[in-house]
């Protein structure tokens, strides 16, 4: 599986990056991943490996480039419960630092430099994310209608902007949900946001997780959410973008 490491022009600079794709010398539908705030380290480059395998090139960015290369910061092997409160304390304001306006802007330059790949085939992307990564990827959505197609977010804040943050989504909608990671009623709210703006969406909750259920180096990891997490976004990115391979086009 060929990895590039990569450095993506921004309004800012430049950031860091990572993408994975299948070998063979043809063009495969293009997937925007954002990682979670613990940003990129082994597990994401695994999971996006795990999803280039499945016919897509991935484009993994560090969203907090603008302080410095990817591991931004120093990450232990797991994520336990016992280093979470300093992981935290790190991590906040680098959070808190990257605004909606940085976000909009940044998101330009990755789809700009994601669809100009010699690997990357004509047609709409898909933009995916793992909590704070998941706003991102909505907020990516609605920014480019047309061009987005399929947006995916796992145990995420979606809901976070407020229901007029859908009002342009013109992109088909995947989301899942940690056990608590929203009352009942927020997630009520939110499907009658979806379904206010018209948003062609699924959206379930898998039960008996905890937020963060995807990642294998947090003891919120649950393999079997992970995998039921793979069996529901595989489909959803099949039937929302063409995974037909075409000649890589000449550079």
């Amino acid at each position: 599986m060929p990895t590039k490491m990569l450095r993506i022009p921004t309004e800012d600079g430049q950031a860091d990056a990572f993408a994975a794709f299948p070998d063979g010398g043809e063009r495969h539908p293009g997937v925007l991943m954002y990682a979670d705030g613990f940003g990129i380290r082994p597990v994401l480059r695994e999971m996006a490996h795990q999803l280039a395998g499945h016919g897509y090139y991935v484009l993994v960015p560090n969203l907090f480039y603008r302080h410095g290369p990817a591991p931004v910061i120093e990450l232990p092997g797991h994520i336990g419960e016992e280093v979470r409160p300093a992981v935290f304390a790190q991590v906040m304001p680098l959070i808190e630092a990257h605004t909606a306006e940085r976000v909009l802007s940044d998101a330009d330059a990755y789809l700009r430099f994601l669809t100009a790949q010699p690997e990357v085939g004509a047609g709409p992307v898909a933009v995916t994310g793992y909590c704070i990564g998941g706003l991102l990827a909505m907020r990516t959505a609605a920014a480019h209608p047309g061009q987005v197609a399929a947006v995916a977010g796992f145990h995420a804040p979606v809901g976070a902007d407020g229901p007029d943050s859908f009002a342009k989504l013109t992109a088909q909608v995947h989301l899942a949900h940690a056990e608590g990671d929203m009352t009942p009623e927020a997630l009520g709210e939110l499907h009658q946001a979806l379904d206010a703006a018209g948003v062609a969406y699924t959206s379930e909750v898998y039960s008996g997780t905890v937020h963060g259920f995807t990642m294998a180096d947090t003891d919120a990891f649950n393999p079997a959410a992970l995998q039921r997490h793979w069996d529901g976004l595989l489909p959803f990115l099949d039937r929302t973008l063409s995974t037909a391979e075409v000649p890589v086009r000449s550079t």
